[in-house]
Parts: structure tokens; sequence; C-alpha cells
């Protein structure tokens, strides 16, 4: 029988008076992987952070390695064997590779103190090696991709040589190549009795990796599953306490004239002579691997970037898009992948950012019309069902789904013809993607054009009305509703024949 890693037994936390954990529970054995899911919001980073020493408990014990534990702080955790790859990056980009790995703990000649740069460099390439990443030691962090960037974090946790890991959304910027190597690390590190707890919001994977599932809602834990003896609506239920019997809810909608046409679109060979049309009232998705040219055509769309050749026609007449005050000008709206950092100025309140894009409609001669303003933004909250205290609170505060409600919901105001939405449901809880994919249901029905990228491919699959899939720049795949399966969008996404 496996060791017990980890008991977490009637765990309270509250904050502010707020009770964000309730007698909550979980455990852990060696060498298993045990997913912890649940909407934003449910506790599950705060579980997690009292086990990680971020946050003392309130109430309830914490035995790691059956051996009662009380008041630890982090680098205690991590000495007791416990380590946490956080969603949020937090290497600094303008230190290597190898001094990220070790920045705190690295490796000096003897009394003398300097650095052992020969030493640091081989253990860094051992443990890059473990994952097999073809990453330079030296090489400037900040010059890696996003998903790059991930994998020396979770090399970074794996050079710990931690018994208990916690892995927060460790695929949400992976490629699925890198999330296969990922996997594959998993499961080498299964072998060796290493515990992990996998958070994530992606069903396919956890039943691909994980050997239990626990889920919590409100701060507490509803139960704890085998993975192979349950299935996705079970913990659907389990999560939001309701049973969602349509994940991709698409209304009949005959598509109008056509809104958005795009001739020959070329650009410092990212995006290769890609053509295409979108109809009023119609979904047009578009799949493709991390790189693929998808975000970049977006950019192109939206004047972030120009184009060297093509032609873009909104309502069939040829339009110049240099900026994206051009881009607005035009009815079109842009809900970009990174909400953090693009969509949304975190320390300013939820008022604030549902304005900013439409002072045109709430000023006169220069100065906000408050009693217009109170109305966009409360009429914004209500059609969205955001989240939220009050219009005040700073969106920073906000879980992930109301976060994405609050970017979608600022363009929304203006009224846009177009909207092009890339990854709009990434870290984005299931409760909430239903929202989201009713909200762009209805938006449809209402005769917008709208064009959806994302890498979730039941997502595109379940919503699109037509599918595009793009490889190395250029459009490699069109299919029309129905058509597409998930191995033909694969193909085509790796330049297959389709």
């Amino acid at each position: 029988m496996a060791e017990l890693l980890l008991e977490m037994e009637k765990i309270q936390k509250s904050f502010s008076g707020n009770q964000v954990l309730h007698h909550a529970r979980f455990s852990l054995e060696e060498g298993e992987v045990h997913a912890l899911m649940g909407e934003n919001g449910a506790g599950k980073s705060t579980l997690m952070k009292i086990l990680c020493g971020v946050h003392p408990k309130d109430d309830g014990t914490v035995k790691v390695f059956g051996k009662e534990r009380e008041g630890y702080t982090p680098r205690e955790a991590q000495g007791m064997g416990i380590a946490m790859i956080h969603q949020e990056l937090n290497l600094i980009a303008d230190l290597t590779v190898m001094e990220n790995l070790f920045l705190g703990r690295e490796f000096v000649h003897g009394p003398t103190g300097w650095i052992d740069w020969r030493k640091m460099k081989s253990e860094a390439t051992k443990w890059l090696d473990h994952l097999g990443l073809e990453i330079h030691p030296a090489e400037r962090t900040g010059n890696l991709s996003v998903g790059q960037q991930q994998m020396v974090e979770i090399a970074k946790a794996l050079s710990l040589e931690a018994k208990i890991l916690v892995l927060d959304e460790p695929t949400a910027a992976l490629t699925n190549r890198e999330i296969e190597s990922l996997f594959q690390v998993i499961r080498i590190l299964k072998k060796q009795g290493v515990g992990m707890v996998y958070i994530s919001h992606r069903m396919e994977e956890i039943f691909e990796i994980c050997d239990r599932i626990t889920v919590m809602r409100d701060g507490a834990t509803i139960g704890t599953r085998q993975s192979d003896e349950t299935d996705m609506n079970e913990l659907v239920q389990m999560m939001v306490g309701r049973e969602i019997t349509n994940r991709y809810p698409r209304s009949s909608v005959t598509p109008g004239e056509e809104c958005l046409s795009v001739e020959g679109l070329t650009s410092g060979g990212e995006v290769e002579d890609v053509t295409f049309s979108i109809r009023r009232g119609e979904i047009v998705g578009l799949a493709g691997l991390m790189g693929a040219g998808r975000t970049e055509m977006a950019d192109l769309l939206f004047g972030v970037r120009q184009p060297d050749r093509g032609k873009i026609r909104i309502n069939g007449q040829e339009v110049k898009i240099r900026r994206p005050e051009d881009a607005i000008r035009h009815g079109i709206a842009y809900v970009t992948e990174d909400r953090k950092r693009e969509g949304l100025v975190l320390p300013l309140s939820v008022r604030e950012n549902l304005s900013l894009p439409n002072f045109s409609s709430i000023t006169s001669w220069g100065k906000i019309q408050r009693k217009k303003e109170s109305n966009l933004i409360q009429d914004i909250v209500k059609k969205l069902s955001i989240k939220t205290s009050d219009s005040e609170q700073e969106v920073q505060t906000l879980s992930g789904g109301n976060q994405q409600k609050v970017v979608i919901g600022k363009w929304l105001a203006a009224s846009p013809e177009i909207l092009i939405l890339d990854e709009p449901t990434r870290g984005v809880d299931i409760g909430a993607k239903e929202e989201i994919y009713r909200l762009i249901d209805h938006l449809a029905t209402e005769g917008m054009a709208i064009l959806l990228i994302s890498s979730d491919l039941p997502e595109v699959l379940g919503m699109s009305d037509r599918l595009l899939v793009m490889h190395e720049g250029r459009i490699t795949g069109r299919f029309k509703n129905g058509e597409a399966t998930q191995e033909r969008v694969m193909t085509a996404a790796s330049g297959g024949d389709v």
C-alpha cells in the first residue's frame, strides 16, 4: 500500500472576516497524481498556499509524511520537500535560465563565496535535459517564449527534489509537444514516488494523467473520486452544483451578408497569404498550434502590426487599418489572449476598466458625465452577470472568469460589428466558461461577426459554424460545421493533408 504523504483535515481559513475555507480536506499518496478541481474562488489556491506555508490556517490539521505541522514558512515547506509551480510565472526576465533555477541557493566555491558557474551550468543542464528542453542555461530568460518559461519553472521545482509537487495550471501556456514532454516527466516522477497535486480546468488532461480527483466548491471539499470511476458530467455537477447539459450552446442562425473579408494577408513571415471571410451572425473558429500565426493575424486585423500586403474589407469596402484606433472606428473589437497584460489595468476598478475604451460615449466637452458612466457600467455588469461587490472593486481581485467578462464587456459597450476573441476561456473555470459560451452565442444571434481563436479543440469545434486551421502562418484546413474532427484538425495544424 502506498505511503500517505499528505493529510489535510478540517482546514478553516478567513480573510477580513470572509470565510474562504470550510472544513476542507485533501490527501496525497506516494507516486500519485491527484487532481484538485473547482471553479475559480472555490478555495483550491488558498488550500495549497496553506500547504506551502504562504498562509497560516485558522483551524484544522496538516500532516506531512505522517507528522503534524504548524506555522511553517514557504522556505521551511521547501525544506520539508514541498514545491509549488504557480500559474503566474515567477521568473526574473533579466537573469539567465541557470540564475533563475538556483536563485537564492547558488553553488559557491568554499569559503570564498564565489559563484561556481561551471557547477551552476552543469546542474541546470541536468534538469533541463530531464524535461527534454533544448534551452541553453546561459540564455536570458526574457528571450524565451511563455511556454519555455513555464517549463523552466517546472525544472526549477524539480531541482528542489520535492516529494510533494503542486502544479497550478501547468499546461496553460504550453504547446502540445511541451505538454507531452511534461506528462512524460510526470510519469517518471510517479515511478520515483513523488506525489503531485494537479490543478487544471482542462478535463481531458485530468482524465489522462490523474489517479484521483477531489472537487471543491465554495471553500468546502465536495468529494473525491477515482478518475476511472467517474466522468465529466459528474465532476461538472460537483463543481457547479448543477448539471450542465449543453457545454457548447449554439442557436440556429442563418448568417447574413459578408461583414469581414481578408484577401492575401501577409506579414513578416508570420502570416502568409491568408484569405477568409466572416458573415453577420457567424462564428468562424481558428485553430492551430502555438506559433502558427493565429494571434499575429488577429493583431493585423486590429492594427497592432502592419501587413506587407493583402486587403481587408468591411461590409464590402476596402479599409486601411494602421493602428487600433482605426480598427475601433471600423467596428472591430479585440479580446486578447493575455487579459492581465493586454486586456486590463489590474490596479484600477471595474468601473475604470469598463469606461476606458468608451470615453466618447460618456464624456461631454472633455468631462466624464458620471450619470452616463454609471448607467453604462450598471448595464454591462447586469448584462454579463459580472460578480463584483461594487463597481469600485479592483479588477485584479476578481476571479478569472469575471475578469474575462470585464474585458469582453468593455468592448461590447462600444457596439462593435466584428468581435475577435483570442483564447476567451483560458484559465476560466467550467461554470464561467458556460456563461461566456452563452454570451458568444447570444452575440452571434444578434448579428455580430465573430472570429474565435482557441487552442481548446472541443471548444472551437463545439462553438464554430466554420473552422479554419493555421500552420506556419498559412491556412491549411477549412471545415464546415460537422465536417471537422479533432484528428482532422490536428493533421491540418501539423501541416498534413486533410
